[in-house]
């Protein structure tokens, strides 16, 4: 093999963490080159970029899936990472192509899916949850410590420091793979031939979707997941800007929110959410989760001064149970045989999300004129200044953030729905048998059965 040693889970934990490591040091550079970039809409334009990007990744994600399964995960992993972080050293070059790049790049933006398939190759049934566990912790801790780093570093010595720094990074994860990661698809796994056909079915990104409505408990739960992910992946392309522009945070106190919030949400999804499946039951924590988010948002919505922010953020770290949950259902209801067929279903509409979530966004606050002139200037921490809106309302004065409060009233809906989900979903065992002739045609084109179960901990990572 080439590579050093024999695969194992390490190798795909540092291509992680170097990958969002390196996308992580860029949070206060990127925040003032989109502000000079677009200065006029800012908001508009940082959501439209996500949104581009993510709506991309959703249709590319299950080709790339497939392709890794006949010419190897090695490829893939390269690739993707490859044009993931293409886009950081034009920050400084050019930044309209470094923006442009961006959005373009969520055609390979699927780390994550190849990264699982990678674990699935090398791990038994009964290993793979502490596995993704393991990567999903490694994700969330790049993205705790590198936004201060990269912060500090931006302070002291410039951004053009920090972008050098993030490209180094990101070269070191292509050397690591090229050099370090070995191939975890055997031979033998793989068809025989590199020609072997992909079927349209296997690259198709609607295929899981138009599963929804065959079982009215799946259609509650991935109503559920879409009314309440689709504010919170807007939420994550604007709230640092926001924050930044709106609120009057500083550089530091930016990154260290993210630390902070990180923290917490890394301890709410391992010692809180333990306890409460086991005090108040699965469904319980769905909707506990769910009424956290509600309040998180409303706080966002409304809040006009820093510690607002922060006490939102803690209520933010408790609503992250809300996804392991969904996802514990979910593998606890389904047969075992439908697991990748569910999951994949619910990693669809998260996709889906993760496109339109930031496109709504950005839109949402260019209608209520939510901008800044000029960029707001704050010298020391824990003095925020005003928010310097362009064309002020009434309304912006009343509600700061009009999307975090559209969030809370989606939330809302989503919790209704919730509420209908039975607490064990025998229809999802009982209708399992009936569609599994659909479902393994999903699997069946797949050389080995990690294709599938590569899907499903992309649940848990989102929520991280």
């Amino acid at each position: 093999r080439q590579g050093i040693g024999e695969p194992s889970v390490y190798h795909a934990v540092v291509v992680i963490f170097l990958e969002f490591f390196a996308w992580g040091l860029l949070t206060t550079p990127m925040l003032t080159v989109l502000h000079q970039t677009f200065p006029q809409h800012t908001f508009l334009m940082n959501g439209l970029i996500h949104g581009v990007k993510g709506l991309l990744s959703f249709l590319s994600a299950p080709l790339i899936g497939a392709l890794s399964d006949v010419w190897g995960r090695k490829s893939f992993l390269l690739l993707t990472v490859f044009f993931t972080c293409a886009p950081i050293p034009l920050m400084k070059i050019s930044p309209w192509w470094y923006f442009a790049v961006i959005s373009m790049s969520g055609v390979f933006a699927v780390t994550f899916s190849v990264i699982f398939a990678y674990v699935a190759d090398i791990t038994q049934e009964h290993e793979r949850s502490t596995a993704y566990g393991l990567v999903s912790a490694t994700f969330a801790a790049s993205l705790v410590t590198s936004p201060a780093i990269g912060a500090y570093l931006s302070q002291a010595y410039g951004d053009t420091l920090v972008v050098v720094l993030a490209s180094g990074v990101a070269l070191l994860d292509i050397g690591f793979i090229l050099l370090a990661v070995p191939e975890s698809l055997p031979e033998e796994m793989r068809p025989v031939s590199w020609g072997a056909p992909i079927s349209w079915e296997q690259a198709d990104p609607f295929a899981s979707l138009r599963k929804v409505g065959q079982d009215s408990t799946v259609l509650l739960i991935c109503i559920t997941v879409f009314l309440s992910y689709l504010p919170e992946a807007g939420q994550y392309s604007s709230f640092f800007l926001y924050l930044r522009q709106v609120i009057g945070f500083s550089s530091e106190t930016v990154a260290a929110f993210i630390g902070v919030v990180g923290i917490l949400s890394i301890l709410a999804q391992t010692v809180v959410l333990g306890i409460l499946m086991r005090s108040i039951g699965n469904k319980n924590t769905i909707l506990l989760g769910l009424g956290f988010q509600i309040l998180q948002l409303a706080w966002y919505g409304f809040g006009s001064q820093p510690w607002m922010m922060w006490a939102a953020g803690a209520v933010a770290a408790m609503s992250s149970i809300t996804f392991p949950a969904i996802s514990a259902m979910v593998s606890r209801n389904a047969d075992p045989d439908q697991q990748g067929v569910v999951q994949g279903m619910i990693t669809g509409i998260r996709g889906l999300c993760n496109g339109l979530g930031p496109a709504l966004y950005g839109f949402v606050f260019y209608l209520f004129h939510v901008e800044l002139n000029e960029m707001a200037e704050v010298e020391t921490l824990g003095k925020a200044s005003k928010p310097n809106m362009a064309n002020p309302t009434d309304e912006s004065s009343i509600i700061p953030g009009p999307p975090f409060l559209f969030g809370a009233c989606s939330v809302l809906l989503s919790l209704l729905v919730a509420l209908f989900i039975p607490e064990h979903n025998l229809a999802l065992r009982s209708g399992s048998h009936k569609k599994h002739s659909n479902g393994a045609q999903t699997h069946t084109h797949s050389p080995q059965a990690g294709g599938s179960d590569g899907k499903e901990p992309l649940l848990e990572d989102s929520s991280v």
